[in-house]
């Protein structure tokens, strides 16, 4: 009982905290938009390459609970691809061939940290690194392997981090870098197979694939004008 009266005042003490921090920003809403790219690893990249990055685009709108931790919704669409014959990781996968190359959309709610407090005025403080996570859904189009069943909408988790930089009052810009954490092992339509069958055509069925975000936004600030209040209240 104890325990959650102070999970109650410590809550509590939090959001009082929070409509202060709101009044006294001023700048609690945003929306944006940005250009970047997708990336992959699974079956037939297992690390990061550069030489498979594809376009996406992302819109946003997020809400700043306190003058260090917004909270972002966003919409990110873009293509998403990759092949054992272009640079095969070894000689399995040359002779398995595989490719993929499809449209991921995904639906995402995170939450950013950050470090600094570059929204004082006071200060001649122009950036912040930051930090987000949280979760998403997406979805993708896509052909499905033989013999498996799967869902083409499936669930992540968005995590990462990035550098804003303030351009005037109204608009800043941000580099950011995030990877999806997935628990689905078809994205690239390889996973496990019947290894009797010398066909090559599977992968680890002990992984998952994750996919990655990488680009520049640019976001546009809402002012908001607290109306006096009367000290006799």
């Amino acid at each position: 009982m104890r325990f959650a009266k102070g999970i109650v005042a410590v809550g509590l003490i939090i959001l009082f905290d929070n409509i202060q921090a709101q009044q006294m920003l001023g700048q609690r809403s945003e929306v944006g938009f940005g250009l970047g790219t997708f990336n992959y690893t699974g079956d037939i990249v297992r690390t990061y390459n550069l030489a498979f990055s594809k376009p996406a685009a992302t819109v946003f709108y997020r809400s700043n609970i306190s003058r260090v931790i917004s909270f972002r919704t966003a919409i990110t669409g873009g293509k998403i691809g990759a092949s054992d014959t272009r640079k095969p990781i070894d000689p399995f996968a040359a002779n398995r061939a595989a490719s993929f190359n499809l449209f991921l959309l995904e639906g995402s709610g995170t939450f950013e940290y950050h470090f600094l407090d570059w929204r004082d005025d006071k200060r001649r403080l122009r950036f912040t690194p930051y930090l987000y996570a949280g979760v998403a859904m997406f979805g993708f189009s896509g052909v499905q392997q033989k013999n498996a069943e799967y869902s083409t909408i499936q669930m992540s988790i968005p995590f990462g981090g990035g550098m804003k930089y303030v351009l005037n009052p109204k608009y800043y810009i941000a580099f950011e870098f995030g990877i999806r954490k997935t628990f689905f092992d078809y994205l690239d339509n390889i996973s496990d197979g019947d290894l009797q069958y010398k066909n090559y055509q599977y992968g680890n069925a002990f992984d998952t694939d994750n996919y990655f975000f990488a680009g520049l936004t640019l976001t546009y600030t809402f002012y908001n004008i607290p109306c006096p209040s009367s000290p006799y209240r």
